[in-house]
């Protein structure tokens, strides 16, 4: 390692910690010295298992004990001592991700990418909790190049993830597109910087209006994300749940039901239940209800574009239950509260029959909506449908999961 995190030859530090305090600094040190190997030795797995170690400490930090690590790692009244104390007392994320950025410019070796790759997520993150996350977007775009040219595939892959998260902030999904269609191709070098890929691709797909794509992304990243990953994999299933539902799906009870995620998922699954009836009332009081939730998760904008789902839905459902029906009483059943809701239903029943959406004719003239009978489904092309989808997810799994076989096996065979 460097001079300035050389580690020094004392037994204990000066400053007394609580009783709860020694085993979270053992394992500090236990960390830097594994640094420290993999620094001189050059391997990078070591690095990265000592980052992978971190995870577990992140909450047990408290500022006497990052002193007294401070202090057995760094010379007191060094420099680098002082500066990074100076950060301890007065909590100054920004400052010190900024610094340790400008300190990280001006180094290139590969054993570097592991803990740069995990300060470039803290500058960012620090500026997001902030709200100045637009401040480091230039910043952000010249580190992309930085790793590129350096050839830092996880520092790359990073921020381009970074980059994303940035634009995706403040809805900038257009530009978040160019970049993605532009950037390297995704190599997958980390399985969590996998999974964010998917998960902001997904949600791009799903702005986009390219919903089955937007499926596919959500739900491999929801699969592939760590179960330790609670958080992530709640915003995964909860954006996977409104793509299903504008594909005209209904999801699985089960779905809502995954360990750890009920609570979380309780207002998608009455959402859900209001698109299954096809009841547009009860459709809005649930939008009313958890509208501050959906406006939080970034779905709220797509919960408006259900209102045409439900609405098919009920109307599928009339279709089925009468032969012949006034539209004056479909409107009065689909609860259409307008100025002239005959007409909206006159339009509504003929979009839907131009779409294949009901099997019904219409009687312009008398204004009626006369259903024709209901034939076998399995006679229908519904079915071959479905189970091809299912294929291709399948399929498209097996071919992922085998992409990561055969690059870890040529990584040992590299090794070796």
């Amino acid at each position: 390692m460097s001079e300035d995190m050389e580690m020094k030859d004392q037994a204990t530090p000066s400053h007394s910690v609580s009783s709860a305090l020694p085993s979270t600094l053992h394992h500090l040190k236990e960390i830097a010295s594994i640094i420290e190997t993999g620094s001189y030795s050059k391997e990078v797995r070591r690095i990265a298992r000592a980052m992978r170690l971190t995870f577990a400490l992140r909450r047990k930090l408290t500022a006497p004990l990052l002193s007294s690590f401070l202090e057995y790692v760094l010379v007191p009244a060094s420099e680098p001592h002082a500066k990074l104390s100076s950060y301890i007392p007065n909590p100054k994320a920004k400052a010190c991700s900024s610094a340790s950025i400008v300190r990280l410019k001006s180094l290139n070796r590969r054993t570097f990418d592991v803990i740069g790759s995990r300060l470039y997520f803290y500058y960012s993150y620090s500026y997001e909790l902030t709200g100045d996350l637009a401040e480091i977007r230039g910043n952000l775009l010249a580190l992309h190049r930085i790793a590129t040219l350096h050839h830092d595939e996880l520092g790359k892959e990073t921020l381009l993830n970074l980059l994303l998260r940035n634009y995706l902030h403040y809805n900038l999904y257009d530009q978040a597109e160019k970049l993605r269609s532009k950037a390297p191709r995704f190599e997958a070098h980390s399985n969590q910087q996998y999974c964010r890929y998917l998960f902001y691709l997904g949600k791009i797909r799903t702005i986009q209006l390219e919903y089955t794509d937007a499926k596919e992304s959500l739900l491999q990243a929801a699969c592939k994300a760590p179960s330790a990953a609670r958080g992530f994999r709640i915003q995964c299933n909860k954006w996977a749940l409104i793509v299903r539902l504008l594909l005209g799906e209904i999801p699985e009870r089960t779905v809502f039901m995954q360990r750890g995620l009920e609570k979380a998922l309780r207002p998608y699954f009455e959402l859900t239940n209001a698109v299954r009836i096809g009841d547009l009332d009860l459709f809005k009081n649930v939008a009313e209800k958890f509208g501050t939730t959906f406006s939080t998760d970034g779905t709220h904008n797509l919960i408006d574009r259900l209102r045409h789902n439900v609405i098919r839905t009920g109307l599928r459902n009339i279709s089925i239950s009468y032969s012949c029906i006034w539209l004056a009483d479909v409107a009065k059943k689909l609860r259409l509260n307008s100025a002239d809701p005959v007409a909206d239903a006159e339009s509504i029943v003929a979009k839907a029959i131009r779409d294949g959406a009901i099997d019904a004719s219409l009687d312009h003239a008398d204004r009626w909506m006369i259903s024709k009978k209901i034939g076998d489904i399995y006679s229908t092309h519904e079915p071959q449908l479905t189970f091809n989808s299912w294929i291709v997810f399948c399929l498209n799994m097996h071919k992922v999961l085998r992409r990561g076989e055969k690059d870890n096996k040529s990584k040992n065979w590299l090794s070796i």
